[in-house]
């Protein structure tokens, strides 16, 4: 049995709590009473449900800790160092047609650096995790990224731009350039576990962009501790800042962000 911290513990904890829930509502998807809280981006009663689920199992181990959670926003915690970063239902759209692929993604951040991450597919029972500095895990299986070298061997994920979200023409001129060089080019339309496969070597790279804190924390995590590079598209760490990511092993990374830079000049 492969030994991790509580921190771990409680994440699984809380992401098997509110599992049963979305396969419920998933299983109802007709029946949903749905909101629009934006153009295209969905907020349903299985969202808000998962999220109060996985709150519940996280405030209840540590009670000092913040919270930033995608629907109900940044919640202070007396202990200021620490937060819990929560995405209940990464995904939404695919859930409310009855696509079968989202995740429940949640990260622990420690004075601004995240430590611990979970990705749980309430579907499959797949739960990615990784600690810093301990590996990434499907369950008890190591991961590693892909091993692949040339692009034109290569898998690679993305995000596209949709009603009123994203760039429209940086995305074209990127795929211009990436849909040439690779094997192929997908969009499932859940970035956590866009993420979370290229650290168990599915994916041999990804980019998207205007990527929120809560999509991107665990998987990031997950590549780094699974041998993977992650960078924005300046070839810099602001991820989370400049809402850009560029992903893969050390070889596809790199050709990867050329690409998508060279596009961007």
């Amino acid at each position: 049995m492969v030994a991790h911290s509580s921190l771990i513990t409680v994440m699984e904890k809380a992401a098997r709590k509110a599992a049963p829930k979305l396969r419920r509502d998933f299983g109802e998807v007709d029946a949903l009473q749905v909101s629009r809280k934006g153009p295209a981006d969905f907020v349903s009663n299985a969202d808000k449900a998962a999220e109060a689920a996985v709150v519940e199992v996280l405030r209840h181990a540590r009670p000092d800790w913040g919270l930033l959670l995608e629907e109900g926003g940044e919640i202070k915690g007396a202990d200021e160092r620490c937060r819990w970063i929560v995405d209940p239902l990464d995904g939404t759209s695919n859930f409310l047609h009855g696509i079968p692929h989202f995740a429940i993604s949640i990260a622990a951040e420690i004075d601004g650096e995240v430590q611990s991450g979970l990705i749980h597919q309430p579907l499959t029972g797949e739960s990615y995790w990784a600690e810093k500095g301990r590996g990434a895990w499907l369950s008890t299986q190591r991961l590693r990224v892909s091993g692949r070298r040339d692009l034109s061997d290569c898998l690679v994920g993305t995000g596209i731009p949709y009603q009123g979200h994203g760039n429209r023409d940086q995305f074209s001129r990127i795929l211009d350039a990436v849909m040439p060089e690779v094997a192929g080019v997908r969009r499932f339309g859940a970035a956590s576990l866009d993420l979370a496969w290229l650290a168990a070597g599915r994916f041999d790279g990804f980019w998207e962009t205007g990527l929120s804190h809560w999509d991107v924390a665990a998987g990031i995590l997950l590549i780094k501790e699974a041998g993977g590079f992650v960078s924005d598209f300046r070839g810099g760490q602001d991820m989370v800042q400049r809402r850009e990511i560029v992903a893969g092993n050390a070889s596809t990374q790199s050709k990867l962000h050329k690409l998508v830079a060279g596009a961007l000049r």
